[in-house]
């Protein structure tokens, strides 16, 4: 929880001292001090900067995959600009074919690992959710008195997940959630507060809970929704 809370806070301050520097260049411009066109010919580096603080966090596949986008798209903008490429950056489409792709296959490498330990622990598989809808759909409960976070992706299908009756032993949990075309809907229970970590692409993510009785537990949700949707409500 500190690694994430360190992140965000990176990631604030990252932003502020863009806002700061690009308000200073406009100001300067104004008094005739300096051109700031030349310097604003730059911007795409912001995009190259930004996409270097997502890969660099810690978290879901999904923050870093759109880290990498930003990252590229920034550094083809910026080539052509300086005349060095040519390249149109509608013809890197594929690469987000690719990046979806790089992504599931990483979700059950890490379902699998999650697996492994909760069976090490001697734990039931119920501590866990963990699904997948494929041109289809998934509805499904859990009660777990020891809650422990899941990975559900959806794709041109929809996942129903109805986690009201369980509980955490912990202070949180993280679902990693991939949605394509498709839509996964969670519902918490009143006592979790629910923190998005998920980066929407094209799609929607919607927290519709109440504001919780009790702040003790935390619900994590990361992980990525391209032209699809996440809901999390009570």
């Amino acid at each position: 929880m500190h690694g994430r809370t360190r992140s965000h806070r990176m990631t604030q301050t990252f932003i502020g001292v863009l806002i700061i520097v690009v308000g200073l260049l406009l100001f300067l411009d104004n008094l005739d001090i300096m051109e700031s066109d030349d310097i604003l010919q730059w911007w795409p580096l912001l995009l190259v900067a930004l996409g270097l603080v997502k890969l660099i966090q810690p978290g879901a596949a999904g923050g870093r995959g759109f880290g990498f986008v930003l990252l590229l798209a920034g550094a083809v903008i910026l080539l052509n600009k300086l005349g060095l490429t040519h390249i149109n950056l509608w013809d890197l489409w594929p690469v987000l074919i690719i990046l979806i792709g790089g992504g599931m296959i990483w979700r059950t490498v890490a379902e699998q690992r999650a697996r492994a330990r909760v069976a090490e622990g001697g734990e039931g598989e119920d501590v866990r959710i963990d699904g997948s809808a494929f041109l289809g759909g998934l509805t499904r409960s859990n009660a777990s008195r020891d809650f422990q976070g899941g990975s559900l992706t959806a794709v041109m299908g929809g996942c129903e997940i109805d986690l009201r009756n369980a509980a955490m032993k912990g202070t949180e949990a993280v679902i990693d959630v991939f949605a394509l075309w498709g839509g996964i809907e969670l519902k918490v229970p009143r006592d979790w507060t629910v923190v998005v970590e998920a980066t929407p692409i094209l799609g929607g993510i919607e927290d519709k809970t109440a504001p919780p009785l009790e702040a003790s537990k935390r619900l994590i949700v990361k992980g990525m929704a391209v032209m699809g949707g996440v809901e999390i409500r009570n």
